[in-house]
């Protein structure tokens, strides 16, 4: 299976994928909302193996995409680290404890199958 790095022709997906998997952000899935979403084109849900894990996953990402030029991204969650919500604009970035994630299952509310988990992203396409 592709990665979604080779599916995403968006330089933004790209650069955030590529940086949670530097920082070994674990079962990223990538869904693309292209044109079936009014909020985000994409979204990219990872999770961290703990609340610094978390946290770190997080502020490296704000900052890639500060020094990339993508400007000041909003955040939510960011003093707790269980769930960290990163909106770049087109796309919105959910990273997690696992056991958060799995009690939120983010994944099933955007009607996607989570099956089996991958430590290589995996593509959604609606």
């Amino acid at each position: 299976m592709p990665s979604a790095q080779d599916l995403s022709a968006r330089p933004l997906d790209q650069l955030v994928l590529g940086r949670l998997d530097d920082d070994k952000a674990e079962d990223i899935v990538f869904i693309d909302l292209k044109d079936k979403s009014a909020f985000a084109d994409s979204l990219i849900v990872a999770s961290g193996r703990s609340h610094r894990h978390v946290g770190a996953l997080a502020d490296h990402l704000l900052r890639a995409l500060k020094e990339a030029g993508y400007g000041r991204a909003k955040v939510e969650g960011l003093p707790h680290c269980d769930w960290v919500l990163i909106d770049a604009g087109d796309l919105v970035i959910h990273l997690f404890r696992p056991e958060v994630r799995a009690f939120y299952n983010i994944e099933k509310i955007w009607s996607v199958d989570s099956p089996s988990r991958h430590t290589t992203p995996q593509t959604i396409t609606h």
